[in-house]
């Protein structure tokens, strides 16, 4: 066991608060739902990047490469400032929704080098412009371009030329869970001696203005002998100290709006959020408070770096009253809380990250691969976000009153009261998603299990809790509309990440997964009672998390009339079932009244499954002629029609696919009993369907909308690559459509769909996302989960052909692991050594200073495997470090003789040594 994992269990099991202090600090908290009190509901100019160095948040606060306590009472982050810019550095700067022609986007370049799952080690990169920050230019520039034209980047504006900018390392080491060291390397690479001034900034987040509270906490400067310290002190938190190497000058404000500036309303206090702005960068003298005191301060480092070279600045933020900090030099004298072993505590937990991922990353990896997966890993780690959302708190603020029959307002989110939300979350993006959202989250989790198993079961655990979903079963979607309609996979994240814990250690927790099923049965419930709408089994759906890839908006009503029959709304139900189907079945082996809940689960995929199969006749889902699944448009007078469009809906009928192991049926014969006498008796439910009562490879059965026919002729679609198949996984939508854009006319109008590899060309659902063409991570993991499911049922005799037309047979454990080959090399250098991910970028292609930093993209052109939407998608795009983890560590051998549990493995330790490199501070 590793020390990493000797501090994970301490964590898990309460022995020690190691994960008491993390990357719990957001990188936008205006712009936020939270945060907006408007009439208009308009978030992104309510509260606005310009006004937040300014305006004292509600609910949380950001940061730039900053750190908080898990209840964010007290934060630290870094202040920069290049001598040029009009502002501090304080926060990343991005294009609102409206200003970009692509939607909000960051327009900064950092990145998530390093992180451990107790937060001991964490390392993040800033590249800073020495030249003004070019603000005006990318606003100006983002609204003039339309969106068939590129989005403009930061480095188009040329402020990187000739290398004039900083590259600004961050590493916080912990000697224990409140002693947190803290290194600040300035690298300058210019070619000129240059200036930086740099703000370590602590400060306590505003609860007080809020509540009228008296209980204010402060922050204050105590001597300190070769340091200036800054005293925190919070009646909850307790007593805190930053230590800040160096005679360095300290200052000192409160963290409160500036009214005058934000309102034109006196101030209260000549000592507001942006004094410290206005006293570095306007030099105004009284700005800041000179009794050294107040809810926000900075010490205020000026460095002047040659070019080529680094300086270092180290701080401590610990527990520990100052004269207790001490460390001694070997002959009996006192160094203060830097010194040597300052560096050696670093450099060992750095060393600790390394022994803790050579656990994790298969040694069959070579360098290149191990590192992008420890930057997937270390991208997850630092999503991690206090996310705190009184809900009732807000609307009460808003003037929504839940028992009020007639409302003078409706905010959105005026029917759920009831939450409460203050946790930990596991974020999408920390910019452009600082906020949950539930169907992500269960695909975060595939990741972080990785790590941190316990961490993903509270993530799952969580969404469930009375706190978040609502009384009616519904999980909250996000933040924007906690009423909107996500794809129910938080049953499969559960079911999953159990196994990856009973495989671990020997045993599952049967408590927690009993709690969670009756928390999914509500909500299943919920998806039956709402979204049913016939009662034929055939689900709606609306929205189901792929924005624009349907002919219509499909969160607003048809401008045909009728209604909507969504194949992967049916779909996403029917796995849905499946997911609970092995949940039940894993309880009923303890406890034989889940039995009953087994046989209503295998009854209603039935219904489901035949209902998509054949439903309709003529005019189901399932088209004969091509082979392959549409929604259906059914319309008020009783007419009914495919919409041909050949997109990832149609491909998700086949990921509803999950096998029964032949063992478990002849362990509990009185379950496989019941399931064969269910399933004799109503045949009709599996007549168009694949016969679950056959056996396959070892015994088992499987649960699938597909036959074997249908099966061959959706992967042939699937796998062939003038249709699905990039060179980086599987397309949203059919290139097909490039030359054949799908059209159909209504209500005067003609609503087409063409294929668009890179970012949409409308505004729908903001404009941000595209699913007409790109790659996205997450439905590529469903389809292999799946392949690997029908691998187990069909073994190596079942082959077909990868590519289509291309002569090369293949089994579907073998095409499941070219498509993971495929998804890995967006990532991995080609034979001319570039990254498909970065593009025609030649800074992040060619420069090593950028060349091995990794960003995982929200999604992928569809034909050159260019990165596309928000740049730390880490969320669902780090699902490709389980996909590379799952391929390096069982072969098909170990798959078909072990069966599911055999897709659970962990990497063997006893290896030929971790994957180590010298460490230097900042490096």
């Amino acid at each position: 066991m590793t020390a990493e994992h000797v501090r994970l269990e301490e964590a898990n099991e309460r022995k020690a608060p190691w994960k008491a202090w993390g990357p719990y600090l957001s990188e936008r908290q205006w712009g936020t739902v939270r945060e907006d009190y408007s009439e208009s509901g308009d978030a992104w100019n309510y509260f606005t990047h310009d006004q937040a160095r300014s305006r004292a948040y509600r609910w949380g606060e950001d940061g730039l490469a900053g750190i908080s306590d898990d209840q964010q009472r007290l934060c630290f982050a870094l202040a920069l400032w290049n001598g040029r810019d009009p502002i501090l550095k304080e926060r990343l700067f991005g294009l609102t929704n409206s200003e970009s022609n692509h939607g909000e986007d960051v327009k900064e370049y950092y990145f998530y080098l390093d992180n451990t799952p107790t937060h001991s080690y964490m390392k993040y990169l800033y590249k800073y412009p020495q030249g003004a920050f070019p603000y005006g230019d990318l606003v100006e520039t983002g609204r003039r371009r339309g969106r068939d034209e590129f989005e403009y980047e930061l480095l188009d504006t040329g402020v990187f030329d000739e290398d004039r900018y900083w590259d600004v390392f961050v590493e916080y080491a912990k000697e224990s869970p409140q002693d947190i060291l803290v290194a600040i390397s300035v690298h300058n690479r210019g070619p000129e001696p240059a200036l930086l001034h740099v703000l370590p900034t602590l400060w306590f987040r505003n609860q007080w203005s809020w509540y009228d509270s008296p209980d204010r906490p402060r922050l204050q400067q105590v001597a300190g002998s070769g340091a200036s310290i800054i005293r925190a002190v919070d009646s909850k938190l307790g007593e805190r100290h930053l230590h800040c190497e160096g005679d360095v000058p300290l200052l000192f404000t409160e963290n409160e709006t500036n009214t005058w500036r934000i309102f034109g309303v006196a101030n209260q206090s000549p000592y507001v959020k942006d004094s410290i702005d206005n006293f570095v960068v306007h030099g105004l003298d009284g700005a800041v408070n000179p009794e050294q005191s107040g809810t926000k301060a900075a010490a205020h480092y000026r460095l002047t770096v040659g070019p080529g070279e680094c300086q270092v600045i180290r701080l401590r933020l610990t527990d520990v009253a100052p004269l207790a900090v001490t460390q001694g030099n070997g002959n009996g004298n006192v160094t203060g809380p830097f010194g040597d072993r300052f560096d050696a505590i670093i450099r060992a937990r750095h060393a600790e990250a390394d022994e803790f991922y050579a656990t994790v990353i298969p040694r069959s990896l070579d360098a290149d691969a191990a590192n992008v997966m420890r930057q997937a890993l270390a991208g997850m780690l630092w999503s991690k976000q206090f996310y705190h959302y009184d809900v009732d708190k807000w609307l009460e603020e808003r003037g929504s009153d839940p028992f009020q029959a007639t409302r003078k307002v409706s905010p959105r989110n005026d029917h759920w009261h009831h939450m409460y939300n203050g946790d930990i979350i596991s974020m999408p993006d920390k910019w452009e998603y600082p906020w949950y959202a539930a169907w992500d989250l269960a695909f975060h989790v595939l990741a972080l299990t990785l790590v941190d198993p316990a961490f993903g079961k509270q993530q799952l655990k969580l969404m469930l809790h009375e706190r978040y979903i609502h009384p009616n079963g519904q999980i909250p979607a996000y933040e924007w509309n906690f009423g909107d309609v996500n794809p129910p996979v938080h049953a499969w994240s559960t079911i999953f990440t159990y196994r990856l814990e009973a495989a671990q250690r020997g045993e599952g927790d049967k408590d927690w997964l009993k709690s969670s099923f009756q928390k999914l049965l509500l909500n299943f419930t919920w998806w039956v009672n709402r979204k049913d709408r016939s009662g034929r089994n055939v689900f709606e759906g609306g929205f189901l998390g792929l924005d624009n890839i349907g002919v219509f908006d499909r969160n607003a009503p048809l401008p045909t009339g009728g209604c909507l029959e969504q194949a992967d709304g049916t779909a996403w139900m029917a796995l849905y079932c499946q997911n609970m189907l092995e949940i039940a079945v894993e309880l009923a082996m303890t406890d034989p009244d889940y039995g009953e809940m087994a046989l209503k689960f295998v009854e209603h995929f039935l219904w489901i499954a035949s209902s998509m199969a054949h439903l309709g006749e003529d005019t189901g889902m399932w088209d004969e002629e091509d082979g392959f699944f549409y929604d259906v448009l059914r319309l008020p007078d009783g007419q009914a029609r495919r919409l041909k469009v050949r997109s990832m809906v149609g491909l998700l009928p086949l990921c509803a696919a999950t096998t029964m192991e032949g063992e478990l049926l002849a362990r509990y014969p009185e379950l496989g009993e019941r399931f064969q006498w269910f399933l004799e008796s109503r045949p009709e439910l599996y007549a168009a369907i694949h016969d679950p009562t056959k056996p396959g490879v070892a015994g088992r059965r499987l649960g699938s909308i597909l036959d074997e026919v249908k099966l061959r002729r959706v992967l042939s679609k699937m796998l062939d690559e003038k249709e699905f198949l990039s060179p980086y996984g599987i397309r949203s939508l059919s290139r097909y459509h490039a030359d054949h854009p799908y059209v159909i006319s209504a209500g005067g109008q003609d609503y087409e769909v063409s294929y668009l590899p890179a970012e949409s060309n409308t505004g729908m659902f903001g404009g941000n996302s595209n699913w007409r063409g790109p790659i996205w991570m997450p439905v590529n993991a469903l389809i292999i989960r799946a392949l690997m499911h029908y691998y187990l049922y069909f073994g190596d005799e079942f082959r077909v052909e990868c590519p289509t037309g291309s002569g090369r047979w293949m089994t579907l454990y073998q095409v499941a692991e070219e498509l993971s080959r495929r998804l890995s090399a967006l990532y991995l250098k080609d034979p001319d050594g570039r990254r498909p991910v970065y593009g025609g970028s030649r800074k992040f292609q060619e420069d090593p200073c950028w060349s091995d930093h990794m960003l995982f993209y929200e999604y992928f052109h569809g034909d050159n495997g260019a990165g596309l939407g928000a740049s730390h998608q880490t969320g669902w795009t780090g699902v490709l470090a389980r996909l590379m983890h799952l391929f390096a560590t069982v072969t098909p051998e170990e798959a078909l003789a072990g069966g599911k549990a055999s897709y659970f493995k962990t990497t063997a330790t006893d290896r030929n040594g971790p994957r180590v490199h010298a460490h230097k501070v900042g490096g």
